[in-house]
């Protein structure tokens, strides 16, 4: 009987060992994933880029759109955020593959390129756009607001920086072909932004060329002054998303998912341009006024990932100037363009990639002005005032927006921002930083604002008017039904 119990008790330790055993099997966890690190190099304080990287980064987009079946069943990505104030670097970081996805301006992308052509292993690829201004404004020259300089050609023989490979930079050495200086012009020197602008507000270099959004940050933070835009060599400018071939051939899934994360990206900043740029300030710290300036509708650049033919043509056409001053190796434009991710991106969107490549249509100011009554017509003509703390209102024209503002400040309420139109070029100015020409007809004023003070005095004069700054054009602004 003492067998018999025993061997019983032998029996049920078995079993509890064996249901101990299948509970270990159950709970055991999966393989572990395969971890892929992917570094995206971004240039969050560059404002056209940053629903390339910031916004994408801050929103959770990549999570969202990431691949999680098939291949990618049992892979996790895991994503790098590398923040760079320039493009340069990004190609560094790409050359070394510590970067599988960088972000970049016009120049540096053409730069990008070359460089992975002249090496011995994988290429770079185009694969978006992400925002550009058709006619190049953006990247622009500053001066000390206190400066007697107003024009390019005023600097003659002056110390003037811009980061060397930038955008700026290329602006720079096409507005100098298209006057015929040489490179003794002016004593030219490298300088990142965050130094070209210490030293140009401590007033140690004349001016000081840069690329978004420098050339309104550093007037809109009230120590310069803008006194050439790139928009006046009428040469595209645009920001791109490059990726190395090895990682987008191996991984094409996730190289789409990006795409798609930032159409998401702009169609949220289109969607909610004033919530968008108050994020982007608490995300890059650039001010919100700026961060809208170009973003908003009517703005500076315009968001659109598709890659137009005119991109490759103006890619071709810088390689072109840089070539004739030496400053980059040979390039074949057509063979680094890869339009298939973005085009696939747009397919599994559901999205018309072939209507949005053939247009250069941009979200505009719209709605009724409620001052001086009327629908905005003409966006471009139109103006915006953003009250502090407040809303931000549209108007039909610039006098009734500096109409707008005498009225908000009369009744006590502080103007943070107010923003006019160009009117040579067609680009958003703040109002306080524009120069106007101030044409006096039957009692009424007409007030038309520049960029330049060149093209405001030169307008006045054709009309019999004079040239005034912001206080003079508030004080003649008068509402008109």
């Amino acid at each position: 009987m003492n067998a018999l119990n025993a061997g019983l008790d032998r029996l049920a330790a078995a079993s509890r060992m064996f249901a101990l055993g299948m509970s270990i099997a159950v709970c055991a966890p999966a393989a572990l994933a395969e971890v892929i690190t992917v570094g995206i190099g971004t240039q969050n304080t560059t404002t056209n880029t940053v629903t390339g990287g910031i916004v994408i980064k801050e929103l959770g987009l990549m999570e969202k759109h990431l691949p999680k079946t098939g291949k990618y069943k049992d892979i996790q990505f895991k994503i790098e955020w590398q923040n760079f104030t320039s493009g340069p670097p990004v190609t560094n970081g790409m050359v070394a593959n510590t970067l599988q996805i960088g972000m970049m301006g016009d120049y540096p992308l053409l730069v990008n390129g070359a460089t992975f052509q002249a090496g011995p292993e994988t290429k770079s690829r185009l694969i978006a756009l992400i925002a550009y201004n058709i006619d190049g404004a953006g990247n622009g020259m500053v001066v000390h607001k206190d400066s007697p300089y107003f024009q390019l050609s005023d600097l003659k023989g002056k110390k003037v920086s811009v980061p060397f490979g930038s955008a700026a930079h290329g602006m720079l050495l096409k507005a100098m072909e298209d006057r015929g200086w040489t490179s003794d012009y002016w004593e030219l020197a490298s300088q990142s932004p965050e130094v070209g602008t210490s030293n140009l507000q401590e007033k140690r270099i004349d001016g000081h060329a840069d690329f978004v959004p420098f050339a309104e940050l550093l007037p809109y933070r009230g120590f310069a002054r803008k006194i050439f835009d790139g928009v006046e060599t009428k040469v595209p400018t645009f920001h791109g998303v490059v990726v190395r071939e090895d990682f987008a051939k191996k991984y094409p899934e996730f190289v789409v998912a990006y795409i798609k994360a930032m159409i998401e990206a702009n169609d949220w900043v289109r969607k909610n341009p004033v919530e968008a740029a108050t994020k982007i300030e608490q995300w890059t710290r650039v001010e919100k006024e700026v961060a809208y300036m170009f973003l908003g509708p009517s703005g500076v650049h315009t968001l659109d990932p598709t890659i137009k033919p005119k991109w490759v043509e103006t890619v071709k056409y810088d390689h072109g100037v840089l070539s004739r001053m030496g400053r980059v190796k040979e390039f074949d434009a057509d063979a680094w363009v890869d339009e298939s991710y973005v085009m696939q991106a747009y397919k599994e969107l559901g999205l018309d990639y072939a209507a949005q490549k053939a247009g250069y249509s941009s979200y505009e100011i719209s709605g009724t002005d409620p001052l001086c009554g009327g629908s905005i017509t003409a966006p471009r003509e139109a103006g915006e005032v953003w009250i502090e703390g407040g809303a931000l209102t549209a108007y039909r024209s610039a006098n009734c927006t500096l109409a707008a503002v005498r009225k908000a400040t009369e009744a006590g309420k502080k103007v943070g921002v107010a923003f006019v139109f160009d009117q040579t070029f067609k680009i958003k100015l703040f109002a306080d930083k524009a120069y106007y020409s101030l044409v006096s007809k039957d009692g009424v004023t007409q007030i038309v604002p520049f960029l330049l003070k060149k093209d405001a005095e030169a307008h006045a004069a054709a009309n019999g008017g004079k040239a005034g700054l912001y206080a003079d054009a508030l004080a003649v602004a008068t509402v008109r039904k």
